[in-house]
């Protein structure tokens, strides 16, 4: 069966942004947003000016508050914050046909991660995962990149490779649905770190040893939990914590950095109407770490920085670690 309706649930930046790609070649794609001035602004003008200003959306774009809509859909990609993942599909009627999870996290409560969370709210529905370096304004203007598909279906994972590739937004399958998950989750919660580095000023060498050590992390908790390394090290692991790390872009990246250069943690969280993922993840990542010992400092060191610690200890204990063999 091929997939050509496609339908976005979630219209913020990168709910918009694959919304674009979805809609090239004159095709037409269904936006689910939550908020009414997204959808009018969509349909009336073919723009987003609350989450992804100055772009001109396909015409072939609609967008919609109305659940019921999403029907007619031959896939959906799901793009809402993680945490509120399972409200929505609980509230939406779940379809026969694959659900696509293009968010990025944990679930707090479970401590589940996504793909397990929507296999809960619809079990009759396929699940996959995308995910990569994919900074939204950046895909929606058609710059290039790629990114994996996860899913444990080849065939599927072939279909929906095949809806949603361009010549700007490579696509790879892979079967290592955790894996893709993992990385893109755990990634968040160390740009927050890089970005208190910049916003101590400690440069450009602490950034890439921070970079390092995190991504060793990573794999320690990706392979207690059954992820690939080959996947780790790829485009959703690797590939996106590059990204994230280095830019202001990265909304983790901005909210490390703006707590590094001494603003309150839980007034920038609280003020902020798009997510930065990695803060809600931090404390159940540190928690499930802490169950499976594994050892993950740099994640404990962030969960500590949301909760109110100081940011001088915080570095302090970080940084004053015993030096020993590295290894992952």
């Amino acid at each position: 069966m091929s997939i050509d309706r496609i339908a976005v649930i979630g219209g913020g930046a990168w709910g918009t942004a694959l919304a674009q790609v979805a809609a090239s070649g004159g095709r037409e794609v269904l936006l689910w947003a939550l908020e009414d001035d997204v959808v009018a602004a969509v349909n009336k003008i073919h723009e987003n000016p609350i989450y992804l200003k100055g772009l001109k959306l396909a015409p072939t774009i609609r967008a919609t508050s109305n659940f019921t809509d999403l029907g007619a859909a031959d896939a959906w990609l799901v793009v809402t914050p993680a945490q509120h993942m399972r409200a929505v599909l609980s509230r939406a009627p779940c379809p026969n046909m694959p659900l696509v999870l293009c968010s990025k996290g944990i679930e707090e409560g479970s401590g589940l991660l996504l793909h397990d969370v929507a296999r809960q709210v619809c079990p009759s529905s396929p699940v996959a995962v995308l995910s990569g370096p994919t900074f939204a304004h950046e895909v929606a203007a058609g710059l290039p990149t790629a990114v994996t598909i996860a899913c444990d279906d080849e065939a599927l994972g072939e279909r929906l490779r095949e809806r949603i590739a361009l010549p700007s937004f490579r696509t790879y399958w892979t079967d290592d649905v955790a894996g893709a998950e993992i990385g893109g989750a755990v990634k968040n919660v160390l740009a927050i770190a890089c970005g208190v580095v910049e916003g101590r000023n400690l440069g450009q060498n602490a950034r890439a040893a921070l970079i390092a050590r995190g991504f060793a992390e990573m794999t320690r908790f990706g392979l207690a939990l059954g992820a690939r390394r080959e996947t780790l090290a790829g485009l959703s692991g690797l590939g996106d914590l590059v990204l994230t790390c280095s830019s202001t872009s990265s909304r983790n990246f901005s909210l490390g950095k703006a707590i590094g250069e001494g603003r309150n943690a839980a007034e920038l969280m609280a003020d902020r109407r798009t997510v930065a993922e990695g803060a809600y993840t931090a404390p159940v990542l540190d928690r499930i770490a802490r169950q499976r010992d594994i050892d993950m400092p740099i994640v404990a060191a962030v969960a500590e920085l949301l909760a109110g610690g100081a940011v001088e200890q915080v570095l302090e204990t970080m940084l004053s670690r015993p030096p020993r063999v590295e290894h992952h």
